[in-house]
């Protein structure tokens, strides 16, 4: 479950979303109303599918699986940055590089350049090139470090990909859904929910409707992660009980 509720979403604006005139017809069946020339998200629609959304991802977490968060808007990078970090799965703040995931190997030989430039600074190679060479080397550690150094950990294509704001994120979505991997999305009223396995309509411009959403999708994903670990250790514990009784029923037969 979610764990969060009615007042909690309204407090963090929530249920804020765009003028009428941007919005995008899909959208209506969880739109409340209009005040002002702004609709008003359903926020009894955002519990229900928040919900489900935090039920998968746990479910994704659990079976050891990696999910990509990515969210390159202004108001988005610091939160993402900070809630995903702590729960130790790839995300994407900066611009998408496209192929990111149709074009996959070719992000795994980026990432590996840049495993075999901080691999020269330990194994004695770094001394050995001249000072323009570390420069370049440098300035081309940075760049990707920008770029991928927060998947570098994502061995394989991820189980399943989050965005916040699907209309700036299209080239994301467009290559998770070409892949068949699921996607989870904060979807505002300007945008088609349709295009998502999982919308959950929201504000994805506002940073406290961000992070109040952000922080019940990855207390989901902990859980998950929690009860992986438990189980691992449930049965690390029982292995030795077992080899213990089928060695007694050995003794039996003999």
């Amino acid at each position: 479950m979610s764990k969060v509720n009615f007042d909690s979403l309204l407090e963090a604006g929530v249920h804020f979303g765009h003028l009428k005139r941007k919005w995008n017809p899909a959208m209506a069946p969880y739109i409340f109303d209009e005040k002002k020339g702004i609709h008003i998200i359903d926020l009894n629609k955002t519990i229900a599918h928040l919900d489900q959304a935090c039920a998968a991802m746990k479910q994704i977490a659990k079976s050891g699986k990696k999910v990509l968060f990515v969210a390159t808007k202004k108001q988005a990078k610091e939160i993402i940055t900070d809630r995903i970090t702590a729960i130790n799965m790839p995300f994407v703040t900066e611009r998408w590089s496209g192929g990111m995931l149709t074009n996959f190997q070719t992000t795994r030989k980026s990432i590996r350049k840049m495993v075999s430039i901080d691999k020269m600074k330990t194994d004695g190679t770094w001394e050995t090139l001249n000072k323009r060479e570390r420069l370049f080397k440098t300035r081309q550690r940075d760049k990707l470090e920008k770029t991928f150094g927060s998947i570098a950990d994502m061995t394989r294509q991820p189980a399943a990909i989050f965005i916040v704001d699907i209309l700036k994120e299209h080239i994301a979505l467009a290559e998770a859904k070409r892949l068949g991997i699921p996607t989870f999305a904060m979807v505002d009223t300007n945008s088609d929910p349709r295009l998502v396995d999982f919308p959950i309509p929201a504000n994805d411009d506002a940073t406290k409707s961000i992070a109040i959403i952000l922080d019940a999708i990855c207390g989901s994903i902990k859980e998950g992660l929690d009860d992986r670990k438990t189980t691992a250790t449930k049965d690390k514990d029982e292995a030795p009980a077992t080899e213990e009784a089928a060695a007694k029923v050995e003794e039996t037969k003999e």
